[in-house]
C-alpha cells in the first residue's frame, strides 16, 4: 500500500470514528446521560481519554499526509472539549486529508522524515508510514472504539470496519 492509500484508508478511518461518537451520542440519549461524559471516558488510569485519542488520531492522519507529501502540517491545537468540537476536529481534518492526490506523494518511499519528536533525526517515508504512523493511527483510533464499547455503546466489527453496504467495494 503506498502513501495515498494509506492516508486514503486513514481518512475513511476517522469517518468511521466519527460515526462511532454519534453511536455514542445516541445511546447517552437512549440512556438517559449526558453523552459528554464520554468524552473523559478511558480504559485505564494512565491511558489517554476519549477526546484525546481523537485528537491523537486526527494528528497522526494529518501529519502522515504532510511529512510523506514533503508538507507542512496545518496546527490544531488540543482544545476540544466535548463531542461538536471532536465532530469539528475530524471534519478539519478530513477536508485536510482530502486536498492530497497521488501524485503529492511522489518520492514518498525515499523522502526523509524528521518529526521534531525525533529530536532531529529522520528516516525513510516507507518505514516511518509502516513503523510508527499506522501503528500508532491504529491505536488511537481502535483505543477510541473500545473506549466506546467499554461504555456500553453497541458498536461492531462492522461498525469499526465501516461496511455500510456490500455494494461499495465495486468488485
Amino acid at each position: 500500500m503506498g502513501a495515498f492509500e494509506t492516508v486514503s484508508q486513514f481518512g475513511r478511518m476517522l469517518e468511521n470514528l466519527d460515526a462511532w461518537l454519534q453511536a455514542g451520542t445516541a445511546y447517552a440519549h437512549q440512556k438517559n446521560f449526558d453523552p459528554e461524559i464520554l468524552t473523559k471516558a478511558r480504559l485505564a488510569p494512565d491511558q489517554y481519554a476519549l477526546v484525546q485519542q481523537v485528537q491523537a488520531a486526527c494528528d497522526q492522519a494529518k501529519f502522515a499526509a504532510a511529512y510523506l507529501s514533503g508538507q507542512k502540517a496545518p496546527p490544531h491545537p488540543d482544545t476540544e472539549t466535548t463531542l461538536a468540537a471532536l465532530h469539528a476536529r475530524i471534519a478539519t481534518c478530513l477536508a485536510y486529508l482530502k486536498t492530497f492526490q497521488a501524485a503529492d506523494f511522489t518520492g514518498a518511499k525515499e523522502r526523509r522524515v524528521a518529526p521534531p519528536w525525533m529530536g532531529g533525526k529522520s528516516l525513510r517515508g516507507e518505514t516511518y508510514v509502516h513503523r510508527i504512523s499506522v501503528p500508532n493511527f491504529y491505536f488511537h483510533v481502535t483505543t477510541a472504539y473500545a473506549i466506546l464499547r467499554h461504555n456500553g455503546v453497541p458498536l461492531g466489527k462492522q461498525d469499526y470496519v465501516g461496511v455500510r453496504t456490500w455494494e461499495e467495494f465495486g468488485d
